[in-house]
């Protein structure tokens, strides 16, 4: 079964630092594109990095480029993504996504076959 799994998430206050981590099964994350995107209410659902399985590079949406990592780890396959100097405007549920092509681009929701189930990430005070 093909799955992906979030974790990590949770309440932090505003400048603090979370990581969140996707777990993949029943498949290699290493030959996918691997993107993390974000919804909060009312909004549509943003990707906010990727990395992809080709030549290994990332790319960052421009409200998270510098405060945000993401980084894979093929021994535990997984893709994780630490986000420092939170605010209030990154609350969202966070999701992460594979990609079967390898490239993860554009990074939208469209381009992105596989899911996980999302975990919520709130920065408050």
């Amino acid at each position: 079964q093909v799955q992906l799994v979030e974790s990590g998430g949770g309440l932090v206050q505003p400048g603090g630092s979370l990581r969140v981590s996707c777990a993949a099964s029943g498949f290699r994350l290493d030959t996918y594109a691997v993107g993390w995107f974000r919804q909060a209410p009312g909004k549509e659902r943003e990707g906010v990095a990727n990395i992809n399985a080709v030549d290994g590079s990332t790319d960052y949406a421009g409200s998270v480029k510098g405060r945000f990592t993401i980084s894979s780890d093929n021994a535990e396959n997984t893709v994780t993504l630490q986000m420092n100097s939170l605010k209030p405007e990154d609350t969202a549920v966070y999701y992460c996504a594979a990609d079967a092509t390898g490239w993860g681009y554009p990074l939208i929701p469209a381009t992105y076959d596989t899911w996980g189930q999302g975990i919520q990430v709130t920065v408050s005070s």
